[in-house]
């Protein structure tokens, strides 16, 4: 894919990954909008990276209908957004707070994924980016739910990558580990968030931004369905 004047959707583009996933499509000549719930965060990062904003909740499905009405025929879709909602012990959780780990994680980017698989297939052309986590490998105290909704985003990519592959549609299946965003002072990640030393060593916005626009140029007769981006500070064991 020539990434060049293509139609790409960024979700949660207002900050971290989705901040740098987007800005990386500008830079190699993508008109770009990023979607959001905060209408003035996402204004800023939009003029920030020259792009355009629609506000937006993924798990809304008018607000999916809204996005593709604007944004028009869209060539690349990115279901970045996601929330932590709350990681503790599932004892601990609120019926609310898990039914909105899951639809934000899952569900929404399931209902976006809908609407470009239409578009797409009918097209025959067209890819899909869906930003799993390292939670969808491995599993920590705490972190049940959030494990829970992005294995399945994991799962669901690969059996949509089955369907599209015979419209030459691609799905990328993404699987980032500590990031340098905001996520980790949200969900409490020891050491990732307070010490600057080592958040300076986990993988930066702009870095998992040229990642999957290297895996959207790569040769349309080639499929990448799951790939997997460490740092090498973050010690898993066992792998």
């Amino acid at each position: 894919m020539d990434i060049g004047n293509k139609i790409a959707v960024v979700t949660g583009g207002g900050s971290g990954f989705g901040y740098g996933i987007a800005a990386e499509l500008v830079r190699r000549g993508a008109k770009v909008f990023i979607t959001g719930r905060n209408a003035e965060k996402l204004e800023r990062s939009a003029k920030e990276i020259g792009c355009d904003s629609i506000v937006a909740d993924v798990t809304v499905a008018g607000d999916w209908d809204r996005v593709f009405s604007v944004a028009g025929a869209v060539d690349i879709l990115v279901n970045n957004a996601g929330a932590g909602v709350k990681i503790a012990p599932l004892a601990e959780q609120t019926d609310d707070e898990i039914v909105s780990s899951v639809t934000t994680n899952l569900t929404g980017a399931i209902l976006g994924c809908k609407r470009a698989a239409a578009l797409m297939s009918a097209r025959k052309s067209g890819a899909i980016v869906n930003v799993s986590s390292v939670c969808a490998l491995y599993a920590w105290a705490g972190w049940s739910v959030y494990t829970a909704a992005k294995a399945g985003l994991s799962k669901f990519s690969h059996a949509l990558h089955c369907e599209m592959r015979p419209y030459g549609v691609r799905v990328f299946n993404v699987t980032p580990s500590w990031g340098r965003t905001d996520f980790n002072t949200s969900c409490g990640i020891i050491g990732a968030s307070e010490d600057g030393a080592l958040a300076e060593k986990c993988i930066a916005p702009a870095e998992i931004g040229k990642l999957v626009c290297d895996l959207l140029e790569t040769s349309d007769h080639l499929a990448v369905p799951d790939i997997t981006l460490q740092p090498m500070i973050q010690d898993i064991s066992p792998m």
